[in-house]
């Protein structure tokens, strides 16, 4: 069976193409430096967004009156910790138990809340995404390797230009010895999605 990022690399859409022509013409004019292209992407899709929204969920896991909060109105939590602006105005978080597992979808384009998870993956992006995750959810959580019990509920959140969802994944055992940076550390830009679990890192052998 082809992997899942196999089975959602589509054909680049007619506004990929262009913005990919526009970014080939100013660097060609020496307007654009790849380099600092690359790095300005990598900032957003690896370090600033999916770090600040580790931030929040670490923050949660340690702090019952902070989660509170974050459940209750996401917008103004996030923003106690200075996240919020562009692609983030308007944050509804919501909470993984181990009778619920949730999962974010935009199924008209890819909003998607940049401030706290940097920039959207390419197989979120993706039309078969977009469809099957609100079809057949635990099939796609399935081809992400996350299999849930049978019993768990499953519920998929459609973000909007006006409203953006997070997971707050569920707090893995073992990690209760764990600072706040630590457990920020362990939490990926796919759990807060929910298409993954956070988990404690797997000791070698003699660890």
């Amino acid at each position: 069976m082809s992997s899942h990022d196999h089975d959602h690399q589509a054909v680049p859409s007619d506004l990929t193409l262009r913005v990919k022509a526009l970014e080939s013409l100013l660097t060609e004019k020496g307007l654009v430096d790849p380099a600092a292209l690359d790095a300005l992407i990598d900032k957003y899709q690896h370090r600033v967004g999916p770090r600040n929204g580790a931030r929040v969920v670490a923050r949660a896991w340690i702090d019952p009156t902070y989660k509170q909060r974050l459940l209750t109105d996401g917008t103004t939590a996030m923003a106690e910790l200075g996240y919020g602006g562009a692609q983030g105005e308007h944050m509804v978080v919501v909470e993984n138990t181990p009778e619920i597992h949730n999962l974010i979808v935009c199924t008209l384009c890819s909003c998607y809340p940049w401030s706290v998870l940097g920039l959207p993956p390419v197989w979120y992006k993706s039309a078969p995404y977009r469809s099957r995750a609100v079809i057949d959810p635990r099939g796609v959580l399935r081809e992400f390797g996350l299999e849930l019990a049978d019993e768990t509920e499953i519920r998929v959140w459609d973000s909007t230009a006006e409203l953006r969802y997070l997971v707050l994944p569920e707090r893995p055992s073992g990690s209760e010895k764990l600072d706040e940076t630590a457990l920020a550390a362990l939490v990926s830009r796919d759990a807060m999605i929910g298409v993954a679990k956070v988990t404690m890192p797997s000791r070698g052998v003699g660890a």
